[in-house]
């Protein structure tokens, strides 16, 4: 296939996804009952970002032209792709970064995330069978040129050694944060709120901790999170949120709580589900030095970092980790 003929297919594709065809709607469903984190709001969203980010015309050419990718590869690459399962089509930024490259993309999606990235595979495979050749959906990747994984910290070690012979992008836990001066709008806080709250915060781009100036006053902000209370209702974030309540109170631990989320001094930026660490500063500028050597850092939100709001719709020239993927891809 040429490039041309791959953008022109991804295009198509977004054209789907945003549509409401039986079988769509079935994988979607589907991706609930494979994973009950997977709620319908959520899987809407991540599929509106992807189709309005990565998939729009102008976007695909910008990439194409900036990275210069040629209509067609002499010998391509046959790029395994270990996808991640935390949030919905958490992979599809690699799979898209591989296909338009001209490059094999050979999938091992996580079984947390298996339907909807199958249905797009398998969606591709109907319209243009020659994209069998081009993209496919494996249990296990053997035989790569190359390799691109994503998962834990414990996982990572395990790709290191794996694919340590073979080139390779790994990717390990990594969470956001971030930097507040006290002197928000009650709309800012609103966008911090989904900043934190958004796939029920189990993505690596979601806001797991704040750094705040002394003296802060977090009545606002904690009126703010009840814009996303009704996570309250699902059952296994409410499970979180017991469990963590229940340990504070035995341990007789400081904390704070609007009855759905739950606020915890605290220096790590890791937060379990349902809580949010915070910590106190006093300079600005060294927190922001000390969080660009951070490697477990993915995003810092604030007013003078990515805009609140915006954590969870990255471009499609913004690759995870800092890790430029079309740049590894281009020198395969």
């Amino acid at each position: 296939m040429t490039l041309t003929q791959r953008k022109d297919l991804l295009v198509r594709l977004g054209n789907y996804m945003q549509g409401n065809s039986e079988g769509w709607q079935i994988a979607k469903r589907k991706a609930y009952l494979d994973n009950n984190w997977f709620i319908e709001q959520f899987v809407d969203l991540a599929i509106k970002n992807i189709v309005d980010h990565f998939l729009q015309p102008h976007q695909l050419d910008e990439l194409a032209q900036r990275y210069n990718l040629p209509q067609e590869w002499a010998l391509p690459k046959k790029v395994g792709i270990v996808m991640a399962g935390n949030i919905p089509l958490v992979g599809f930024h690699d799979f898209l970064c591989v296909f338009l490259s001209g490059h094999t993309a050979l999938i091992k999606p996580s079984s947390k995330d298996e339907a909807l990235i199958g249905h797009v595979v398998q969606q591709l495979h109907e319209w243009t069978p020659e994209t069998s050749g081009t993209v496919a959906i494996l249990p296990l990747l053997k035989g790569c040129d190359a390799y691109i994984a994503t998962g834990s910290n414990n996982s990572g070690r395990y790709f290191e050694h794996y694919f340590a012979k073979y080139p390779h992008i790994i990717r390990r836990n990594r969470t956001s944060v971030a930097v507040l001066t006290g002197e928000e709008t009650e709309g800012e806080l609103e966008q911090l709120a989904d900043d934190i709250h958004l796939y029920f915060g189990l993505g690596c781009r979601n806001v797991t901790k704040l750094y705040v100036p002394e003296g802060y006053d977090f009545v606002p902000l904690l009126d703010a999170l009840r814009k996303y209370s009704n996570l309250g209702d699902h059952n296994k974030f409410k499970n979180n949120y017991d469990y963590q309540l229940a340990g504070h109170i035995i341990n007789n631990r400081y904390y704070m709580t609007n009855g759905s989320i739950l606020l915890v001094e605290d220096a790590s930026p890791f937060a379990p589900i349902s809580q949010v660490h915070y910590e106190f500063y006093k300079n600005a500028a060294e927190i922001a030095d000390s969080l660009s050597e951070n490697e477990s850092i993915q995003c810092v939100t604030g007013r003078h970092h990515t805009p609140f709001g915006a954590a969870q719709v990255p471009g499609i020239c913004d690759f995870a980790d800092g890790v430029d993927t079309m740049e590894f891809l281009n020198k395969l």
